[in-house]
């Protein structure tokens, strides 16, 4: 799969506005099965993971307003993934009846200039590039009739031919790629909407 661009400068503006509901929903709908679904694999629990996520979404709000995006300086994925490790490291000192981090600067800084552990970084971008997909299809999906998506997904995923989907959705074999065609145009239009051009 190709590299994915970073996030839209212009949805992390629009969460600046607290009223904008549909970034946030947007937003949301990106990010946070990203972050469950990373605290997941990192051995947290269900509820665990949910109230990870919610800290980190919190975290987000907090700072939204005050962060100045700047994709020379790296992705908004990859600062949210120190925010992820940050509360992650959080939730692991307390469980461990320890002390948790104090958040003073010194603290942040030392954190971001930690690199994340070996193999960390490449299974929250595989988590990304997952999740985008898997959003997108289920944006296109809500748009098109159960016919069309399967015969996108039919002859996209599972690799069958064209002919026989034809035969068994009683379509022509033109109509089969035909829906292929538009259902994947569609996916690379949203998941280029949610990123910079």
């Amino acid at each position: 799969m190709a590299e994915i661009p970073p996030t839209r400068a212009s949805l992390l503006l629009r969460l600046r506005d607290a009223q904008d509901g549909e970034a946030w929903r947007e937003f949301v709908d990106l990010y946070a099965p990203l972050v469950y679904g990373y605290a997941r694999k990192q051995g947290l629990q269900d509820a665990d993971a949910a109230d990870l996520c919610q800290d980190v979404l919190r975290a987000v709000a907090g700072a939204v307003g005050r962060l100045e995006y700047d994709p020379r300086r790296g992705a908004f994925r990859n600062w949210l993934f120190t925010v992820v490790r940050h509360k992650l490291s959080n939730w692991q000192a307390a469980q461990a009846n320890r002390a948790q981090a104090s958040g003073d600067s010194a603290t942040h800084q030392l954190l971001e200039q930690c690199p994340a552990p070996e193999g960390m970084e490449g299974e929250w971008e595989a988590e990304w590039e997952r999740r985008l997909v898997a959003w997108a299809c289920e944006q296109a999906r809500r748009q098109v009739s159960d016919t069309t998506w399967q015969a996108f997904w039919r002859t996209a995923v599972e690799g069958q031919p064209g002919k026989q989907i034809a035969a068994d959705l009683g379509l022509t074999v033109a109509a089969v790629y035909h829906a292929r065609s538009r259902i994947l145009a569609r996916l690379k239009e949203l998941v280029g909407s949610v990123q910079e051009p």
